[in-house]
Formats: structure tokens, sequence, C-alpha cells
């Protein structure tokens, strides 16, 4: 009985151990889902987060409109263009200045008088203006002739002077003659002293600012027609003058250096 009890425990507790092996060794369903789970994200594949630092294009770092700036050597060339340009136009600029200046200083100071030069204009020969002052003093007009030493000429006034009244017109001769061999062409300049009577002194017919050409040898007359404006009588400044002097001087019209002219320089001096 003892030996069949035992035998009978024995097998039982074999049964039990079979059955825990195989229990043991079967997948459980919780394992099974999460070997499944591990399978899947396994075979999902792996993605890289580095960055990669790749340099910026041109047309990504600029819009559209903006335009790339130059090299500096090409501003720096188109600087010294500019520079070029703006020098080239003063230089010329400056030396068309310098040729017209003698021209337009001589209208200026015809037309205002300046530095004792006699006033010229169409509106001082109006017949109004060419009435003789009868109630008022004769002026005394004296000519006076100068050369330059570079011009090989005589030149001499016909006469040594004249009276006149305000508003009277007056015609007075110069002589020149070109004592030279050879032709020479010569220029006159002139004043009026004192220089105050210079606005009322106008000429009417003048050969001063005039090329003269004379032959060799050759004498010519040379006319000079004037008139003191009536406007000389009514100006108290005027009170004091009795006696007004014109002065010519010819000179060399070319290669004659200025201050070695008779005449000019004292002229310059006065009109400034």
């Amino acid at each position: 009985m003892t030996t069949r009890l035992m035998t009978g425990l024995l097998g039982h507790t074999s049964a039990l151990r079979a059955t825990f092996a195989r229990q043991a060794f079967r997948p459980s369903p919780v394992r099974e889902v999460a070997q499944a789970r591990h399978m899947n994200t396994s075979r999902i594949p792996t993605r890289s987060y580095a960055t990669h630092s790749t340099p910026p294009s041109p047309s990504s770092t600029t819009s559209g409109s903006a335009r790339i700036p130059p090299p500096e050597s090409e501003r720096l060339k188109h600087k010294n263009n500019d520079l070029l340009l703006y020098t080239t136009s003063i230089l010329i600029a400056t030396l068309g200045l310098s040729y017209a200046a003698v021209p337009l200083y001589r209208m200026f100071c015809s037309a205002t008088g300046l530095g004792g030069a006699p006033m010229v204009g169409e509106t001082k020969f109006a017949p109004e203006r060419l009435v003789p002052r009868d109630n008022h003093r004769r002026i005394k007009i004296k000519f006076n002739a100068d050369t330059s030493t570079s011009l090989q000429w005589s030149f001499v006034p016909q006469q040594r002077q004249v009276q006149v009244l305000p508003g009277e017109t007056a015609l007075a001769f110069y002589t020149a003659k070109n004592k030279s061999q050879e032709d020479v062409i010569g220029i006159a300049t002139y004043n009026v002293t004192p220089s105050k009577v210079a606005p009322y002194f106008n000429k009417i017919q003048c050969f001063c600012f005039e090329e003269q050409k004379l032959m060799a040898g050759e004498q010519v007359d040379m006319p000079i027609f004037f008139f003191l404006d009536p406007e000389f009588a009514t100006d108290p400044n005027m009170s004091d003058v009795d006696t007004v002097v014109l002065s010519y001087t010819f000179f060399k019209a070319r290669g004659m250096p200025f201050e070695k002219q008779p005449g000019l320089a004292d002229q310059a001096a006065q009109s400034s």
C-alpha cells in the first residue's frame, strides 16, 4: 500500500514537472505583443538628424532687384574718369573766359564808363540828347596821343583842343603813319580824365579797339565824333570840371607784352 502510494506521488510529480516545462517554453500573449512591437520598430530605417553646412548660393542671399556691387577697381576707374572729365571742363571754361575777358571788359567799360572809358550806346544818341546847352559854359577837350615802343608809327592829334557845350557834337582827327618797311597792324585804347567825366563822354564814331592795318610808309587820318551828354550840365559833381583830356595809345596788335605798352598800365591802374 505504501509502495503503491509512493509510486502514484512520483507519477503525479513527474506530470506536474512536464506541465511546468511546457508552460515555461510557451510564449505568453503579453510577451508575443512586446516581441512583435520590438520587431516592427527594428525594421523602421533610422533617420540621421545631423546638420550639413552647405554654403548659401548667391541667389538665396540677394533679392531679385538687388545689384551685386562692382569690384573696388571698377569704382576707382569710374571715379578717376569723372575727375578727369570735371578737370577738363574747368580748363576749357577757363580758357574760353580768358579769350573773352578782354572784349567783355571793353564792353563793360563802354557801357558803364569804368576806368575813364567813354560810354557808347545807341540810346545815348537820341535827338533830344544832341541839343547844345547854350546857357552852360564851354568845356575844353584836349587830345593826347601815345604809341607803343614796339610800334614804329607816328601818331599825333591834328588839333590840340576844342571847346564844346554839353549836348554839342564835335569832330576831331588823329593822324597815324607807318614808318617801318613792312605792313603793321595796330590797335588803340583810350581813356578820359578826370575819370568821373567818362559816363558823360559819348562817342558816335571812333577807331579805338579796332585793328588798323597800315602798309609800309602809309599815312591815314582817323576821325572821332563825340559829344558831352546834356546831363553833364545838371550834375553838381561836374561843376569843377572845365577841362577834359581824351588820350589814345596805339600799340602793336600782336606780340607786345602788356606791361611794356605805354598808357595801358596807367589805364589798368585807373580802372582798379
